[in-house]
C-alpha cells in the first residue's frame, strides 16, 4: 500500500477491504471475544451466563417490584420478560458498538503505526463482537420462550432482516466515533451520555402506545424505535415487517454508513500525527 494514496471513500473500496481482509477480521472478532473473558474462571459461559441473569434482575424489577405490565400482552411476568429482553438485546448491540467507538483508533495506535493495516476494519471488528453477543442473549431467549410459550412464531426468521439497517447505522457512527475520539478526547463522555439518553427515549421497557400522544412523536425520533419495535414484531408478536418503513430505514441507514467511512477515511492521515 503507498503510504501517499488517499484512502478511497466508496462504498465497493469497502467491500473490497472486507473481502481481502476477512481472515483478519474473523481473527480478530475472536481475539476480541476471548479478551473479554480472559482470566475469568468461568470464561466463555460468561456471555451465557450474563444475559440469563440480567433477564431474571429485570424480571424481578420490573414485573415484581414496579408491578409493570406490557400494554397488550398478557399478565404474565415471563411474558413481560421476553419482551423486555427483546428490546434490551437489540439496544445492546447498538450501545456495544457505540460506546466503544471513540477508543478503538486510540487503544490500537500500535496499528496506526502500521501503514499496511487496514484501520478501517476497527469498527466492523467490534461489531462482529456485539454480534456475537446477541447471538448468545438471541439463544437464551429463545430457550426461556420455548419452555414457556412454545415454537416461536416463524416472523422471527424476518430478525436478520429487521436488525440488517440497525448494524450499518452503527457502522456508520462508528467509524465517525472512532475518528473523532483521535481527535477529540471527550467525545467518549459525551457518547456515554448519549446512549443512556436514548435508553429512556426508546421503546426498550415500554411500548410506544402507553405513551401520551404528545411524547410519542418524541419517541419516535429515536433511531432505534422502528427496529425494537419491529423486532418485537417479528419475534412474540407474529406480525409482518412493514416493508416500505424498512426500506426507507435501510436507505437512510445505508447513507450514514457511507458517510461515516468516508469520514473516517477522509481524516485517517491525520491519526498518526495526533498520536
Amino acid at each position: 500500500m503507498n503510504p501517499h494514496a488517499v484512502p478511497s471513500i466508496t462504498p465497493y473500496s469497502l467491500l473490497v477491504s472486507l473481502r481481502q481482509h476477512r481472515r483478519l477480521i474473523v481473527s480478530l472478532i475472536q481475539r476480541e471475544v476471548l479478551i473479554r473473558y480472559q482470566g475469568s474462571l468461568l470464561g466463555l459461559l460468561w456471555s451465557f451466563f450474563n444475559p440469563v441473569l440480567m433477564l431474571a434482575v429485570y424480571t424481578f424489577v420490573f414485573s415484581v417490584v414496579f408491578k409493570a405490565r406490557w400494554t397488550g400482552g398478557s399478565d404474565s411476568k415471563t411474558e413481560f420478560a421476553l419482551v423486555l429482553f427483546a428490546g434490551l438485546m437489540v439496544f445492546g448491540l447498538f450501545s456495544e458498538c457505540v460506546n466503544r467507538s471513540p477508543s478503538l483508533v486510540v487503544s490500537n495506535v500500535n496499528y496506526v503505526k502500521k501503514v499496511i493495516f487496514p484501520l478501517e476494519i476497527l469498527p466492523v471488528v467490534a461489531m462482529g463482537a456485539a454480534c456475537f453477543h446477541l447471538l448468545i442473549s438471541l439463544t437464551v431467549w429463545l430457550i426461556f420462550y420455548s419452555i414457556f410459550f412454545g415454537i416461536p412464531p416463524a416472523t422471527i426468521f424476518y430478525l436478520p432482516a429487521v436488525l440488517l439497517p440497525l448494524v450499518l447505522l452503527s457502522l456508520g457512527l462508528s467509524w465517525l466515533l472512532a475518528s473523532l475520539g483521535v481527535f477529540i478526547r471527550d467525545i467518549h463522555q459525551v457518547v456515554g451520555v448519549a446512549v443512556s439518553v436514548l435508553t429512556f427515549l426508546s421503546p426498550v421497557f415500554y411500548p410506544i402506545v402507553a405513551l401520551p400522544e404528545d411524547f410519542r412523536a418524541v419517541v419516535q425520533l429515536s433511531p432505534l424505535t422502528q427496529v425494537i419495535e419491529q423486532s418485537r414484531d417479528a419475534m412474540i408478536w407474529g406480525k409482518h415487517l412493514d416493508w416500505q418503513s424498512w426500506l426507507i430505514y435501510l436507505f437512510i441507514s445505508g447513507l450514514i454508513a457511507w458517510l461515516g467511512f468516508a469520514w473516517f477515511q477522509k481524516t485517517r492521515k491525520g491519526f498518526a500525527d495526533v498520536l
